[in-house]
């Protein structure tokens, strides 16, 4: 996320028309920041392993030619539908933090990269995006599914937060969560693995049993992403290549009805306080 950040505020050096905030040039932005960040994190993923970088396929489509450019090879048709699914279902939601975090530098009339890197800024946070990064780490952690029981049952024991579930606006199973399920379910029928599947439906029937909550998007998006060969530490800029077009057409939006989002602040702290001279302080 850091790279992805840092490289979407260069790209921003670089673009002659970042300054120009005219609604066609802002179009323009928006579609060249979807096709260049996906190259940006398969990119940095193979140079870091020592691979050569591996060029757009122009016969492939959004989803398609991310997974070929991160693994060098062409997906199947059905891994690739079920990855662009995974982007559909991440590229919009409400007045989330990142998108809120874009419109308050977008209402600032600033550029359409500094609004975007605000959001990746605020995706970067694990309260907001990540939070599927240590879902596929705790299903690693447990292992198997003789172990869900009595890890969840401690974790809760010892209120610790198990990610991916709750959610600020469904009090029901998030919808992504219904569609992210079956595509898991599949993949692992497909890969012949059902372990990390069985494991996190065995985790949803407990947490539904013992707190009342539901899944939310990123506790099967892990599971899916894990299986479809994508590195655990991508899956957070992954949320960020497909929520790109949210970001946008919010930004775009906002630019079209500008008004400053300036939040008004109450002090609620104690008042008539004693002013002590710098000369006098300890």
């Amino acid at each position: 996320m850091s790279v992805l950040r840092s490289a979407v505020s260069f790209l921003g050096l670089r673009d002659p028309e970042a300054d120009d905030n005219t609604p066609e040039a802002n179009k323009r932005k928006a579609l060249r920041l979807l096709a260049q960040m996906p190259v940006v994190v398969t990119t940095y993923h193979r140079l870091r392993k020592g691979l050569t970088p591996v060029s757009p396929s122009s016969s492939l489509g959004h989803a398609g030619s991310f997974l070929y450019m991160l693994n060098g090879t062409k997906p199947e048709k059905r891994q690739e539908r079920i990855f662009d699914v995974c982007l559909i279902l991440h590229a919009d939601h409400e007045f989330n933090a990142s998108t809120f975090a874009a419109r308050v530098t977008a209402a600032t009339l600033s550029d359409m990269y500094s609004a975007v890197t605000s959001a990746l800024g605020a995706l970067k946070g694990p309260l907001h995006g990540g939070a599927n990064e240590f879902v596929m780490r705790m299903l690693l952690e447990i292992g198997e599914i003789s172990n869900v029981d009595e890890y969840i049952h401690t974790a809760l024991a010892a209120k610790k937060k198990i990610s991916g579930f709750g959610h600020r606006v469904y009090k029901t199973e998030d919808p992504r969560a219904t569609v992210l399920r079956k595509m898991s379910k599949e993949l692992g029928e497909r890969t012949g693995n059902l372990r990390w599947y069985e494991m996190s439906t065995k985790i949803q029937r407990i947490m539904k049993e013992e707190k009342h909550l539901y899944p939310n998007v990123d506790f099967y998006s892990a599971s899916v992403y894990y299986m479809l060969g994508i590195p655990i530490d991508l899956f957070t800029p992954i949320f960020a290549i497909s929520r790109i077009s949210g970001w946008a057409a919010h930004i775009l939006e906002q630019y079209e009805h500008n008004r400053l989002i300036r939040p008004l602040a109450e002090y609620t702290g104690p008042l008539d306080l004693h002013y002590e001279p710098i000369e006098k302080r300890s």
